[in-house]
């Protein structure tokens, strides 16, 4: 208990920068493409070689390694007390098609990174610890996303995630199956201490403030529209302006309006139409039908009702004005999130004990620490990334940066297993 006591009281990092670097080079190989990034979808055999790997290394560290039916592994470090709940850590390694080496791996590899110098400096903790691997974090294969975690905190069933499909039709137990990752342990009911998770911010905002570190202090509330609109389709020479049905025209002012509803509501809106489409898709056609998608985000329920009531009623006004009729249908609805004080303090004063420039911050992104936090305390720890971004083969990030933020998820952790162990981190 000294050594841990001395290692939070210290200001020197501990962790080996360059074993962790290696480790996230190492790990890249897998899927590696030609423009510096990587392609290593959930549940491919790339996905299988990845997850051998951290198995190897997770085992090498001196964990016992097991499995879930949705294939979410855990690497078990044993603590002075098997009776406690362990304190968590992880991420994921799948990617994206055109990913990068970072988003999700650093969270996975700076967890191992942990354990590995734990080892080296002969510290025994009072709770286990436990580096995970969720599976389909990124749903670029399959749908939904955060799809391993989500069974594990029962927001998905099992039975219907394994029978999901991609676009080849194979499911996703066909899938574990094959590469080898249907486990045996039973998904949901296991305890959680308290949850740690370490990620690039994907976003530019510590990189522009000068920041190594982002205290996470929640995640932003999502809602998920899909809009569409219907005029009628006509010749673009013919038809006069003031008789014109548009549905293009009819959108263009509602993605005016979601702009303007995020920039009302600052700090921490977002609103974004990512998807939009015109019927028939003809130069000389007026378009009769657009289909958009609508993303609201806020840290705040009210204020994202607001930007969402804000939206609607232009969609009423506009389509009376221009003659359309529309279906507006949710299709996603994630509340705001506030993480667990207690853990958002242990990164504080981590980042504080290290003398780290640091700041507070939301996550815009879903992770798998959203669903952890309903199971448990839980937080996360952010660190740049180079222009702020990700989900991109040229996403990169600095080795100092990466070894900050896995020097306090080290510190974050064992203060959460010492407040554990005395009983002042509920559970």
């Amino acid at each position: 208990m000294n050594a841990a006591v001395d290692v939070l009281q210290s200001t020197h990092p501990h962790i080996n920068r360059d074993r962790l670097w290696q480790s996230l080079m190492d790990l890249a190989r897998l899927g590696a493409t030609v423009k510096g990034g990587v392609c290593r979808l959930a549940l491919t055999d790339l996905d299988r070689q990845a997850r051998d790997l951290f198995v190897q290394w997770t085992e090498a560290a001196g964990c016992t390694v097991s499995i879930d039916a949705v294939g979410n592994i855990f690497a078990r470090r044993p603590g002075r007390n098997p009776n406690l709940p362990p304190v968590m850590t992880g991420s994921h390694i799948d990617t994206q098609p055109t990913g990068g080496k970072f988003d999700g791996c650093f969270g996975v590899l700076s967890g191992l990174e942990v354990l590995r110098t734990l080892n080296d400096l002969g510290i025994e903790t009072e709770a286990p610890l436990e580096v995970v691997v969720w599976t389909n974090e990124e749903g670029s294969r399959f749908a939904p996303c955060m799809m391993g975690s989500g069974v594990f905190a029962e927001k998905f069933t099992l039975e219907e995630t394994l029978a999901k499909v991609d676009a080849e039709g194979i499911t996703v137990g066909q899938a574990l199956n094959a590469i080898g990752y249907a486990g045996p342990r039973q998904v949901s009911g296991h305890p959680v201490g308290a949850y740690f998770e370490a990620h690039i911010e994907q976003g530019p905002i510590l990189e522009d403030e000068h920041k190594t570190i982002g205290i996470v202090m929640g995640a932003l509330g999502q809602k998920w529209f899909d809009l569409t609109l219907r005029g009628v389709e006509a010749h673009a020479g013919p038809t006069p302006m003031h008789l014109r049905k548009d549905a293009l025209v009819g959108a263009s002012i509602i993605v005016g309006a979601v702009n303007r509803a995020a920039l009302g509501h600052q700090p921490h809106a977002c609103g974004t139409v990512g998807c939009l489409q015109a019927y028939p898709g003809s130069r000389n056609v007026i378009p009769g039908e657009v289909r958009m998608t609508l993303d609201f985000r806020h840290l705040e329920p009210a204020r994202l009702d607001s930007m969402i009531a804000e939206v609607k009623q232009v969609i009423d006004d506009t389509c009376r004005q221009h003659g359309l009729t529309y279906d507006l249908k949710p299709t996603a609805d994630f509340p705001p999130l506030y993480f667990n004080p207690g853990c958002v303090e242990a990164v504080r004063g981590a980042a504080q004990g290290l003398g780290l420039s640091h700041m507070e911050i939301v996550s815009g992104a879903g992770h798998d620490a959203i669903f952890l936090a309903e199971l448990g305390p839980a937080g996360m720890i952010f660190v740049p990334c180079e222009g702020g971004i990700s989900h991109n083969e040229i996403e990169n990030a600095a080795p100092d940066d990466l070894a900050a933020g896995c020097a306090v998820l080290l510190r974050a952790m064992l203060a959460a297993s010492q407040a554990i162990a005395e009983g002042r981190m509920a559970v």
